[in-house]
């Protein structure tokens, strides 16, 4: 039997980080299916989902913490499946304006009093080509409840983005098809 672990990593920076964390994955037999993996102010950190058989389970978890002396924190978690999400709509949420604090905080508030769960967020400050001021970019992937009523959801977001003075874009993605095993 398979199993999925989802795991998160962060540590200083240096060359070879990855290739450890892959040969620890590689030695074990696990496959390394997805992973988001960044260097944030002199950090390298990450979340990786990787699949292994569960009879090397505990050896791929204690080879992994033998990565913590060298300075690189390695947290584990099995990766449960929530099938409750595929009665949900995928939602896409675009946001870009001059940088402020509290834009992400103001957001997150709107999505979580209806249910929202953010998928995935990819935020980044970054300097506006005419004018060199600081802008704030996000793009996030939602699933919304069945319940939720996705024109007033809108509203709330688009009130919040005009009293931010930043742009919105809100559009309904395609539903995923479920994989079929073999």
């Amino acid at each position: 039997m398979q199993l999925s672990l989802v795991m998160t990593v962060i540590g200083r920076d240096k060359p070879g980080l990855v290739d450890s964390l892959a040969g620890i994955v590689a030695e074990h037999g696990g496959n390394w299916l997805e992973s988001r993996m960044s260097r944030l102010g002199g950090h390298f950190a990450g979340i990786l989902r990787v699949q292994v058989p569960a009879e090397k389970e505990a050896a791929l978890v204690g080879a992994l913490k033998k990565l913590e002396p060298e300075g690189l924190t390695v947290v584990i978690h099995s990766d449960r499946q929530d099938h409750a999400q595929s009665e949900r709509a995928l939602v896409f949420l675009e946001i870009v304006g001059q940088d402020r604090p509290g834009i992400v905080h103001q957001i997150s508030h709107a999505l979580a009093a209806h249910g929202v769960n953010v998928e995935e967020l990819n935020t980044e400050c970054a300097s506006a080509a005419m004018s060199g001021e600081m802008l704030f970019k996000a793009q996030a992937k939602l699933n919304v409840p069945e319940l939720c009523n996705l024109a007033e959801l809108r509203n709330e977001l688009e009130k919040i983005a005009e009293d931010l003075i930043v742009d919105l874009t809100l559009k309904e993605l395609p539903r995923e098809v479920p994989a079929r095993g073999m």
